[in-house]
């Protein structure tokens, strides 16, 4: 339904279907801030309307010239009167108005990934473009690795988006192109691989501190999912981490327990990168 069609719909008709004031809520997340208005408008007359009828309903005895008749006839006033109560400056409808505007995340400048959470569900930090853009293009690598070890893409594309600043600090060769290490996975003494050199920043007894360290380095970014997946299903020093993989925060916690980054808030810090990718992810389905 576009966005002039709504604005032509009767507010009373709304106001009696809950199914089309769903359809209106959906279209608000598509349509903009008119769409927005109007369903805060007609979500503001469903509540006066139980509203009043539960005052009613409180304050009204039954009696032998109860009918049929009689309810409709005070059904379609409560109906019009919730209408006419509905929208005014500084009510109900503006809080609504104002949750609704902040569960619309924008999209990105193709167009996707725009989606709206619930009336009432717990709203996020809307993701930025770096961060849709960066799932967009490492979806298809983490999802294959999914599929081959168990270990949720979400969790690695969060992972690796935190690790490089959502491709903004990738680890780079000495000639500016990139390693395509997107987990700053270390290359240590049983890495036979190729390496980089850069200098990092690591927190040593309390204290953050640059230091100079070798990287491993690849040929793809599929690569670089393929090792890190290895890795943390192979190397007994995760062992833990492998066992969460059904909680995010879990995973991250137990990552950081191992010694995966020295960040003594990396836990929390990798656990809302999840989330992000988590919701953006969702928005394929």
């Amino acid at each position: 339904m576009a966005l002039t069609q709504t604005s032509q719909v009767s507010s009373n008709a709304l106001a009696a279907d809950a199914q089309s004031l769903n359809a209106l809520k959906m279209q608000a997340g598509k349509d903009g801030a008119g769409a927005i208005k109007e369903t805060a408008k007609q979500l503001e007359s469903l509540f006066m309307r139980e509203l009043i009828k539960s005052m009613r309903e409180a304050t009204t005895k039954s009696g032998l010239f109860d009918s049929p008749q009689g309810d409709l006839g005070s059904d379609l006033l409560d109906q019009q009167l919730s209408v006419t109560m509905s929208g005014q400056p500084g009510g109900l409808s503006a809080a609504i108005e104002r949750q609704l505007t902040r569960q619309t995340v924008p999209a990105d400048t193709s167009g996707t990934l725009k989606m709206a959470t619930p009336l009432g569900a717990p709203t996020a930090k809307p993701a930025s473009v770096s961060q849709t853009g960066f799932v967009e293009q490492h979806n298809a690598a983490a999802t294959a690795v999914e599929r081959a070890t168990g270990i949720p893409a979400s969790y690695m594309l969060g992972q690796a988006g935190h690790e490089t600043g959502w491709g903004r600090k990738e680890i780079k060769n000495p000639d500016g192109s990139t390693s395509f290490n997107l987990f700053g996975i270390k290359a240590g003494s049983g890495w036979t691989g190729k390496t980089t050199t850069v200098t990092t920043h690591e927190v040593v007894n309390g204290e953050t501190r640059k230091v100079s360290a070798k990287f491993r380095a690849y040929d793809s970014y599929q690569d670089s999912f393929n090792d890190y997946a290895n890795m943390i299903n192979n190397s007994p020093r995760y062992a833990q981490a492998r066992q969460q993989t059904g909680s995010s925060q879990a995973y991250a916690t137990e990552l950081k327990r191992a010694g995966y980054a020295t960040d003594p808030d990396y836990a929390a810090k990798l656990n809302r990168a999840i989330t992000v990718t988590q919701q953006l992810r969702r928005a394929y389905a």
